[in-house]
Order: structure tokens, then C-alpha cells, then sequence
């Protein structure tokens, strides 16, 4: 029964792992921009698509190859502990 509990565990860290730095990205952009505007007194909604996108896109761009490795690492725990899981 723990392993089951260990795999669930590792299965969330991962997932939190992964999307930390793309979630953080999003957060500082959004921040920047929502500060940008404030200040110029621009209030347009849309603003902050843009920017938000491009930076999660080179942030997942940059991070692409921890995250496989971080995906291909977890999945290699899993199918040696399918084995042992008892109904």
C-alpha cells in the first residue's frame, strides 16, 4: 500500500516541478505588465496576452529538456513499481 501512496506522491511533486517555472513566468509577466499599465493608465485587457504567451512559450522552450527528462523519470518509477501494487 505505500507504494501506491509513493507513486501518487511523486506523480503531484512532478507535476508541481514542471509547472512551477512556467506558471512563475506567467505570474512575473503578468505582474510587469498589470504594473506597466497602471502607470501609463493604458486600460486595456488584451495587454497582457501577448507577453504572457510568448514568455511561456520560450520558458517551455527553455525548460523542454529537464521536463522530459523530469516526464521519462517518472515514468520509469512507474512501470517498475506496476509490479508491485496488490488489489
Amino acid at each position: 500500500m505505500d507504494s501506491i501512496h509513493e507513486v501518487i506522491k511523486l506523480c503531484l511533486t512532478t507535476g508541481l516541478m514542471v509547472a512551477a517555472p512556467i506558471v512563475l513566468t506567467a505570474l512575473v509577466i503578468g505582474t510587469a505588465v498589470s504594473l506597466l499599465q497602471t502607470l501609463t493608465s493604458i486600460q486595456e485587457q488584451t495587454l497582457s496576452f501577448v507577453p504572457k504567451l510568448l514568455g511561456c512559450a520560450f520558458c517551455l522552450w527553455l525548460m523542454a529538456p529537464w521536463i522530459l527528462q523530469q516526464f521519462a523519470t517518472l515514468f520509469e518509477t512507474m512501470m517498475v513499481k506496476a509490479g508491485t501494487f496488490t488489489p
